[in-house]
């Protein structure tokens, strides 16, 4: 086995490791919440969610991705190839999906009860099921080209017409139609980008004025430790940013994958490391951003509940 091969292999089992750790302590701490507070939140469905499609985009890609990279390009099936990528594609659609709905339904919760999102605050809880059952609908009506045109590499018969990744094949075609393919297949990305970027920005927006009206009411008393509202807008960012920039990358690698007829190992290999990246850090900043807005809800409501004593303060 080559050194760069050995590299990408302890690369790519860092990830697994990381990831299954990361995305059971998450679900731990979600169990862990359910029998302390005695209620299920509204965003512990979405987690779940997002909890098993990490596992299925952990799993599903970095497994076969890791045995190849030991050599084992011959061990998977044709029908094994096609599950695997199928699955792979589901579960990093769904859990790009489930991020949008929690910013979404976090904008919602977090607004005034004068503004414009009273009426949808109260109802906002019965979409979230059909939102998160839409996710997986679609993902797997949209992923559904890729057990067509992918294929075992034991399966192949005529090598020059296949594009080769490692432990799979793909049918070549013209670069017209991979263009076109790459481009309806990152709609959905796009779409749920599109919405993450306005939820981030508007629960930054939200935080902000709420903070400039805490900080008049309490001018006498301001802290030197942050705010509530300064740490829960910082953990929104850098989940924002750190979201952003492994999703966009991977899906511009993604394009370029599918465009070029005959991708090299390194371009092959850094696209499947990429992908896998946000999997596996997001429990972690998923955790982080939960304790910094429930802290921010907390202190949210005792101002709420008692402007007057934080006025006489």
């Amino acid at each position: 086995m080559a050194n760069r091969d050995l590299a990408i292999a302890v690369i790519f089992l860092t990830q697994i490791v990381v990831g299954i750790l990361g995305n059971a302590s998450l679900l731990c701490h979600y169990i862990i919440l359910y029998f302390t507070e005695s209620r299920l939140r509204c965003t512990d469905l979405i987690l779940k969610h997002l909890i098993v499609a990490n596992f299925l985009a952990l799993f599903c890609k970095g497994v076969p991705q890791t045995m190849a990279a030991f050599g084992w390009t011959n061990f998977i099936s044709n029908f094994g190839c096609k599950f695997f990528i199928f699955l792979h594609r589901v579960g990093r659609g769904v859990s790009i999906g489930s991020i949008c709905v929690l910013s979404v339904f976090q904008v919602i919760t977090i607004s005034h009860r004068n503004s414009r999102w009273a009426e949808l605050k109260a109802k906002a809880p019965k979409y979230i099921v059909p939102s998160l059952f839409l996710c997986w609908i679609l993902q797997v009506l949209v992923n559904v080209i890729f057990p067509i045109f992918v294929t075992g590499k034991l399966s192949n018969k005529n090598i020059t017409h296949y594009k080769d990744f490692l432990y799979c094949s793909s049918v070549v075609h013209d670069k017209t139609s991979d263009s076109l393919y790459a481009a309806l297949l990152s709609v959905p990305d796009v779409f749920c980008l599109g919405f993450m970027l306005w939820a981030s920005s508007t629960m930054v927006f939200i935080l902000y004025r709420h903070k400039q009206r805490v900080q008049h009411l309490c001018r006498a008393h301001i802290s030197r430790r942050s705010s509530p509202e300064s740490r829960a807008t910082k953990t929104i960012l850098l989940l924002m940013s750190t979201f952003v920039y492994f999703y966009a990358l991977a899906s511009i690698l993604q394009i370029v994958l599918a465009v070029v007829n005959n991708p090299d190992w390194f371009l092959v290999n850094i696209t499947a490391i990429t992908t896998m990246c946000f999997p596996t850090v997001s429990p972690f900043l998923l955790m982080k951003s939960d304790s910094s807005v429930s802290r921010l809800c907390i202190a949210w409501k005792r101002n709420i509940k008692f402007p007057n004593l934080v006025r006489n303060t």
